[in-house]
């Protein structure tokens, strides 16, 4: 995604012995809330909640967790819990299954708000057992991970079948405007799971959704969702499409990549201007290079008639050239010997995860299409643009939803189209 200014996350041991037993000391709450997880209480993130349906999620997880006897018991729990929101937010963007409320089905910010409500309940969980700070971070670590389809990427096997993963991040900006949605969630939500017809056959595409926190991504979350997508296999993907919100008015296809961290705040209003850092236990090109490209069969789909919306085959990075100290606009792609200071897709956590993407593509020697897409920014109606008196939606809103998730789906049709 872009940074749009201008609209602009021990078990408990049972001493059998012969002395009086001795209750093992509660464990208590490692942190505050997060800052993602303050925004939580403000009116539309409740809103939200409640007109979805989800409001009982935070809850009712809570009151699971609080059942629990031991940490082995509380990790079953949270992977069945985190699992469960994730299926029921496809569930409902795709139609089944009860509403829960008059907001619309299309929506993904009820996942998102609900998320960070289970967080926020696994922060404050005081359990009868000890639980060490690296335990309970273990435990977030996989509500987080199940929660995102991230542990769920199920690719069938066969030459009868194409293999598709996508992408998709969650809402940004929301100091700006709590409202916020992010349409590569919503497509990601909408697509999974799902069979796209080709005339190359049918294709199974398989989705995850991810933070948009600078940390997680240095902690490795992208490889590690990809990795097992990416290696050899009868399950191997034939193509894979990271999506995040771009540019008013215009999908773009990034050709290039960087290897650059602008410092733009993410969502836990963290910094970071770096070079991209990579795991050191994940496969990567050694040395680390400046600048992936794009295997999206770009020419093919900016030409084909994939909706309203043009599409472009975006190719502007900008660069430190060799032997010079002052960064550059290169309309037409890096030179050679040059250093990344942003991508097609710019400096921030959608540059990063194409590069990372395509970076672990090269590492492991997949040959299939894969790249970035950029889509437009989601806007509200022109009568609901100010988030402070505005509404969390509109007829508008949820128009141009529904828009760019149906134009990704026939982007990625194309893709498909091309797997060999």
């Amino acid at each position: 995604m872009r940074p749009i200014r201008a609209l602009v996350a021990l078990a408990a041991v049972s001493l059998a012995v012969a002395t009086p037993a001795v209750a093992a000391p509660k464990a208590t709450a490692t942190s505050t809330p997060t800052v993602e997880e303050q925004r939580l209480d403000r009116a539309a993130p409740q809103e939200i909640l409640r007109r979805s349906g989800f409001d009982k999620v935070a809850p009712d997880f809570a009151r699971a967790l609080a059942e629990t006897h031991s940490a082995t018991e509380a990790e079953r729990v949270i992977s069945r819990e985190g699992r469960a929101l994730w299926q029921r937010a496809v569930d409902r963007v795709q139609g089944r299954g009860p509403a829960g409320g008059d907001l619309s089905r299309d929506d993904d910010r009820p996942l998102y708000w609900a998320r960070l409500g289970m967080t926020r309940a696994l922060g404050q969980w005081q359990p009868g057992f000890p639980l060490p700070d690296a335990r309970r971070a273990a435990l977030l670590h996989t509500l987080e991970r199940t929660s995102r389809g991230e542990d769920s990427l199920d690719l069938p096997a066969g030459k009868h079948i194409k293999r598709i993963v996508v992408t998709g991040f969650d809402p940004f900006q929301l100091d700006d405007d709590v409202r916020r949605s992010n349409p590569s969630g919503a497509a990601a939500l909408a697509l999974d799971g799902t069979t796209i017809r080709t005339d190359n056959g049918p294709a199974r595409v398989e989705t995850a959704v991810f933070p948009v926190r600078w940390a997680d991504f240095a902690d490795g979350t992208v490889e590690r969702t990809l990795l097992p997508a990416f290696q050899s296999g009868p399950r191997r993907v034939d193509a894979f499409m990271t999506v995040s919100q771009g540019r008013v008015g215009r999908f773009d296809v990034e050709r290039t990549n960087g290897a650059w961290r602008g410092g733009y705040p993410d969502n836990a209003n963290i910094s970071r201007t770096e070079t991209v850092p990579i795991p050191s236990d994940v496969p990567t090109p050694n040395p680390q290079p400046q600048w992936t490209t794009t295997t999206l069969p770009y020419e093919k789909i900016v030409t084909a008639d994939t909706g309203p919306t043009p599409v472009y085959d975006h190719t502007e990075v900008t660069e430190i050239p060799a032997g010079a100290t002052t960064p550059v606009v290169r309309p037409n792609g890096p030179t050679p010997g040059s250093t990344a200071r942003a991508g097609g897709g710019g400096d921030y956590l959608s540059n990063e995860i194409a590069y990372r993407a395509t970076l672990l593509r090269d590492a492991v020697g997949l040959k299939a299409p894969g790249g970035h897409l950029h889509t437009p920014v989601l806007q509200f109606g022109p009568n609901n643009t100010d988030p402070t008196t505005g509404q969390i939606t509109d007829p508008d809103f949820v128009h141009n939803r529904e828009a760019i998730t149906a134009q990704v789906r026939s982007i990625l049709t194309v893709v498909a189209t091309t797997t060999r």
